[in-house]
């Protein structure tokens, strides 16, 4: 059997990213070259003459149009931090080029900060994960199936009746052969509207989609895209199934990652933003080097999510 060439690729090595990223200028002048590549462009006016001034160690560029005064961090994900940008930096090295997730636990002991600012940090580039993944859409060959977090509660319902459990949908976009490409994941609740309102977004029209017979994922061809609807019966051998391969082999690697990683979080509250950072991933997993200066691009196009913004519940659709 052959190397995976995806799985041993290089990627960013902590010596390479210390030498790009390892001091506040080279971070800051990092976050400059993004926002601003072209050059000063003023968030009010859109006026580029400017002039810069320090005050308690930060740069600030004054419009000379508006006179409007602004930090690079501001109308970013940075806005308002206390923490340098080397520790924002190495925080996103860290979840990018991990191979399954990083717990806010380990953010913190790797980053020597409290559990609180660690969680905070995480959410925040989980956040930022979401909303850079918001318009995916899967086309060609597209594996689907229904699919829970959280386990059974004690003295409480089992199966999908269970009060802890949260569903999300998986749809693994694969090769003709059902190679796996790209992956989309989204909590809501299985039924013909919810799947019929995923689909419109989530489905090119062009797509084929490969489902079980759960009767809602009927709602799929609202999109325009095709159905081929295989009753498995349930059971253990329904997982070996060739034509769900893909989808099968991403949710059990999903599932181990998060049985390995997390003590517990909550299901209903933030399922949301952790499959939006498995998602985040694995569609940027054949490049590993790239990874962290892409999460960089979206992070100072993202608005300031202060911590009221974070710990708001999303309800399922």
């Amino acid at each position: 059997m052959g190397i995976n060439k995806v799985q041993f690729q290089k990627g960013l090595s902590m010596g390479q990213f210390m030498e790009r990223y390892g001091t506040e200028e080279k971070c800051h002048a990092a976050v400059v070259a993004l926002r601003w590549p072209d050059g000063f462009v003023c968030p009010e006016c859109g006026e580029t003459r400017h002039c810069t001034f320090q005050r308690k160690g930060l740069t600030y560029w004054q419009c000379s149009a508006c006179r409007e005064q602004t930090t690079v961090m501001c109308g970013t994900i940075f806005e308002a931090t206390k923490l340098p940008l080397t520790t924002w930096f190495l925080a996103m090295h860290l979840l990018t080029q991990a191979k399954n997730n990083v717990s806010a636990l380990e953010l913190k002991r790797h980053l020597g900060v409290r559990y609180k600012t660690a969680w905070l940090l995480k959410h925040k580039l989980m956040q930022v994960m979401s909303e850079r993944e918001e318009s995916r859409q899967l086309d060609g060959r597209v594996e689907i199936d229904d699919a829970y977090l959280g386990g059974e509660l004690p003295g409480g319902k089992s199966g999908r009746g269970s009060q802890n459990k949260v569903s999300f949908i998986a749809a693994v976009q694969t090769t003709e052969t059902g190679h796996p490409l790209r992956v989309c994941l989204k909590k809501l609740e299985f039924t013909k509207e919810a799947i019929a309102d995923w689909a419109k977004t989530a489905l090119a029209a062009s797509a084929r989609v490969v489902s079980d017979g759960l009767w809602c994922f009927r709602a799929v061809t609202t999109s325009g895209a095709t159905q081929e609807r295989i009753v498995t019966g349930g059971g253990p051998a329904c997982v070996k199934l060739e034509q769900f391969r893909a989808v099968n082999t991403f949710l059990g690697n999903l599932k181990t990652a998060y049985s390995g990683t997390y003590h517990a979080f909550d299901f209903a509250k933030y399922a949301h933003r952790y499959l939006a950072e498995v998602q985040y991933r694995f569609n940027r997993r054949f490049d590993l080097s790239s990874i962290l200066k892409r999460l960089l691009v979206a992070a100072v196009v993202t608005p300031p999510r202060p911590e009221r913004f974070l710990r708001a519940a999303e309800h399922c659709g």
